[in-house]
């Protein structure tokens, strides 16, 4: 009960208090994952607020900005970047900013000798990438990404050196610049990255963040209500490859290859920045319970180290550790059962359409990033983002009854699914969740999907670590 009390309240706190927040990061059109090589708050109650002072070290990478990630994901040169910012960052409601928040847009790239370990604050930051106000079309750059769907596209410069980077997405809301005193909103995150490129510039011109802009500045002070065009943008000029000034970088000074956040080869799930590799085979009831241990250790790091964006994958390896549980309980001593190489659910991919050209959605996993598009880019005001869409005939034949393979049950877009079987449980919950004990069943039953006959009760579970159950809040069962 104070769970649930703990989640209402929070529920609430955040559809007061919801702003903007970059999640998640695209390569080419490819999902790289929510979370997955950003830098973001990680306190869900207040991950979307803005950044107020602009003194501040989170002016950098937002707040908690200043210590990487795991991960770092692989750009080739000249590849687009799209930044999809949420008011909601596990997407639990849908919306990117609400419209009052008017305001320019801005991306910034820093070189850094590591992308886990720089702080990211002080010198080195250059613009890549800016945009005010429209006076064609009359709209701040925040309402083209609010009518984009949250999606900010750009490309990298052709000529940059490769290496790691810091890429820097920043939204400026003015809604209350003109307040006393004045209230300028800064909404930034990070994405670490390495550059495959051969190109050896390096941009002369940098700023320092923080330090790039004060309260003072009339950029920052602007009064969207009574406007004085034209509106001058915060921070540098933008870098344009091969024509801003720039100082070329010997070869021999330049990373050759990536040496870090990358994803190991024996990584079968991930969330996040997290990853769970498989557990050692075991024939005796003591190497059974110690997979079982180990598997739920891997799964307490899932759920602490998941960001705002949500945990459902830290909730799938779960169900891969009860199942190891119950063989052991079982007297199944040969495993870990039903070894899997692909745990990970399929991506999410946006596809890009222009009036001219529709990209193919690629089909990545958990181990490759796609392919790269031989697309031409377009740029941010020409994207029209439409997402994946299914329709239905009541004349088509009903698709066959499937076992679940990644948790999820009941009639979807893609087939239907049973948890008949599954080693996730045989309970299909209420909303669509394979299950074994009463935290699923108990929620009601699809009988349709699953079969509640066999319920375990949730407190006769063994080894069940008490933080699993904080964070059945995510998920509605």
């Amino acid at each position: 009960m104070k769970l649930f009390v703990f989640a209402v309240a929070l529920a609430i706190l955040q559809a007061v208090a919801a702003h903007t927040v970059f999640t998640t990061l695209f390569m080419n059109d490819v999902d790289q994952g929510d979370g997955t090589c950003v830098r973001m708050p990680m306190t869900p109650s207040n991950a979307t607020f803005p950044v107020n002072d602009l003194e501040s070290s989170a002016m950098a990478c937002g707040y908690d900005g200043t210590a990487g990630v795991p991960r770092v994901c692989s750009a080739n040169r000249a590849s687009q970047l799209t930044f999809q910012f949420r008011e909601y960052a596990d997407n639990s409601y849908p919306g990117a900013l609400d419209p009052s928040h008017k305001g320019p847009c801005a991306v910034y790239m820093k070189s850094v000798q590591s992308a886990i370990d720089d702080p990211a604050v002080g010198a080195g930051w250059f613009k890549i990438w800016d945009e005010g106000y429209d006076s064609k079309s009359s709209k701040w750059c925040t309402e083209k990404l609010i009518a984009n769907d949250g999606y900010l596209s750009v490309d990298i410069p052709d000529d940059l050196a490769g290496g790691y980077y810091l890429v820097r997405p920043e939204l400026l809301a003015l809604h209350q610049a003109d307040k006393t005193p004045p209230n300028p909103q800064f909404y930034v995150g990070c994405a670490q990255i390495f550059l495959n490129s051969t190109g050896a510039a390096h941009p002369a011109q940098t700023v320092s963040i923080p330090g790039y802009v004060n309260i003072n500045d009339p950029s920052v002070l602007f009064n969207i209500y009574t406007p004085k065009w034209p509106y001058p943008m915060p921070g540098p000029t933008p870098y344009v490859g091969g024509s801003s000034p720039a100082i070329k970088i010997k070869a021999a000074l330049r990373p050759q290859t990536q040496s870090e956040g990358l994803l190991p080869g024996n990584a079968i799930l991930t969330n996040a920045n997290w990853w769970g590799v498989e557990l050692d085979p075991y024939t005796t009831a003591t190497g059974c319970w110690n997979a079982s241990a180990a598997c739920y250790a891997q799964c307490k790091t899932c759920y602490d180290t998941a960001p705002p964006t949500g945990s459902q994958n830290c909730r799938i390896w779960e169900a891969k550790c009860d199942g190891i549980q119950n063989a052991c309980s079982a007297g199944n001593l040969t495993g870990p059962p039903l070894t899997r190489t692909e745990l990970v659910l399929p991506l999410p991919t946006i596809i890009y359409s222009t009036e001219h050209t529709t990209l193919p959605e690629p089909e990545p996993t958990h181990l490759t990033t796609g392919t790269v598009s031989d697309n031409p880019a377009t740029s941010f005001s020409q994207i029209i983002v439409s997402m994946p869409t299914t329709t239905t005939s009541s004349a088509k034949l009903p698709m066959p009854t499937q076992m679940s393979r990644d948790g999820k049950c009941g009639l979807l877009a893609e087939g239907t699914w049973t948890c008949l079987g599954s080693f996730f449980g045989d309970c299909c919950s209420a909303h669509g969740w394979c299950g074994l004990n009463d935290l699923y069943c108990g929620m009601g039953c699809q009988s349709r999907f699953g079969s509640c006959a066999n319920v375990i009760p949730s407190h006769k579970l063994k080894h069940r670590h008490q933080h699993r159950h904080g964070h059945l809040h995510h998920h509605q069962l």
